[in-house]
């Protein structure tokens, strides 16, 4: 479930009651994705869920041994844990459930107060999509999510992972979802030489094959929590490992080596100038971002366009004040930029009238306010939290 990356027996009691799971057979089509290494005979199902049972991580989101997940619940969680740690999420969450216990009262909430909640989450359009998303479920589908693979596909901000994890997860269904932590785990496995991105199709086709009929969703989880807790990034401890034997890295001595990744370039990056005009009474004038684009519909302290260094960037004020530059700079880093915020402070006299499309917010009103990380750093750069 998006980036989890922190941290043998062959008669299994059943976690849903869907009786006891041997050793799997595959075919030779499952043989030849494999690379005629066999690895979906020997890296058994059996032996993975056989570890789950003992060490599977307690989550807000997973259900209990024994209980069926509830779909909600895994696609909440889902699309909150992309591009983000389980440390993270967990109180957003705890939060979300209490303010919008199903689908229908998520669907119903106005998107500023969805928007609002996810602040400090990260990737906002994620926010936008959980909102879209609870909508179609209610509109086209009554307030339950479709217990179909291609249907969950089809709702808006679901993609392949997403609509695999909640079909396996939620519905039981024989479905392979891929994060980086099964990502990891296969590529190790199979020692899959190919970098990232181009490996991708093969470590889908190699999960696929890997994956049982009986109990898809705690196989699914299983992968989850080998490559969050055994097999991790810098130091897997494959001594622990349910698959040990069958791992071609382990064997080679270099499992740390993969996945394999491509070299990143170095990001854009992008200028601007913020303005916090501050009042006498401790109030900030802040305004809402364009409905489309980077942090739409967030809330924000005005600023210049974010690109080129700015040019007379006062030509951006908004009002007239004596604005004063304030010594360093804020600094965030977006997926496909890094930004370089300068900040003006302007401290303007009680009564001064908010412009047009902006308003006046004292300090006690943040946290309803859907202030993005870079709005929270340029506050508190500006002295005002």
């Amino acid at each position: 479930m998006g980036l989890w990356n922190e941290e043998v027996s062959e008669t299994l009691a059943p976690a849903r009651g869907r009786g006891h799971l041997g050793r799997m057979t595959s075919s030779p089509a499952a043989r030849a994705a494999a690379s005629g290494a066999g690895k979906p005979d020997t890296a058994t199902p059996a032996a993975l869920l056989a570890w789950y049972d003992r060490h599977r991580r307690r989550l807000p989101w997973r259900a209990e041994p024994g209980r069926q997940a509830d779909p909600y619940h895994v696609f909440l969680s889902e699309i909150m844990l992309q591009q983000t740690t389980v440390k993270a999420v967990g109180p957003y969450f705890t939060g979300f459930l209490a303010r919008w216990p199903t689908v229908s009262h998520l669907a119903a909430a106005p998107l500023e107060e969805v928007l609002s909640a996810w602040a400090g989450l990260g990737y906002y359009a994620r926010a936008r999509n959980l909102h879209a998303c609870a909508q179609a479920v209610v509109a086209r589908h009554g307030g339950r999510f479709p217990d179909d693979e291609a249907a969950l596909l089809d709702l808006p901000g679901i993609g392949p992972y997403t609509a695999a994890a909640i079909a396996a997860i939620a519905f039981d269904l024989k479905a392979s979802p891929v994060d980086g932590n099964i990502e990891r785990v296969v590529s190790r496995l199979y020692r899959v030489a190919e970098p990232l991105p181009g490996a991708k199709p093969r470590i889908k086709a190699l999960a696929a094959a890997l994956t049982p009929a009986e109990r898809p969703g705690d196989f699914a989880q299983a992968m989850m929590d080998l490559g969050a807790t055994i097999c991790t990034p810098r130091s897997p401890a494959c001594s622990l490992c349910p698959w040990m034997e069958p791992c071609d890295a382990r064997a080679a001595g270099d499992a740390a080596l993969y996945p394999v990744k491509a070299p990143k370039g170095e990001k854009p990056k992008r200028e601007g100038v913020a303005f916090l005009a501050v009042r006498a009474d401790g109030a900030v004038l802040l305004r809402i971002r364009p409905d489309k684009g980077l942090l739409a519909k967030m809330t924000e302290v005005p600023s210049t366009p974010w690109g080129p260094k700015p040019e007379a960037p006062e030509a951006h004020a908004p009002l007239k004040a004596r604005w004063r530059a304030l010594p360093g700079a804020v600094e965030h880093v977006f997926t496909h930029f890094a930004l370089t915020l300068k900040v003006l402070r302007a401290d303007v006299a009680a009564g001064t009238p908010a412009p047009e499309g902006h308003r006046w917010v004292t300090p006690d009103g943040f946290d309803a306010e859907a202030l993005p990380s870079i709005m929270r750093k340029v506050l508190a750069h500006g002295g005002v939290e």
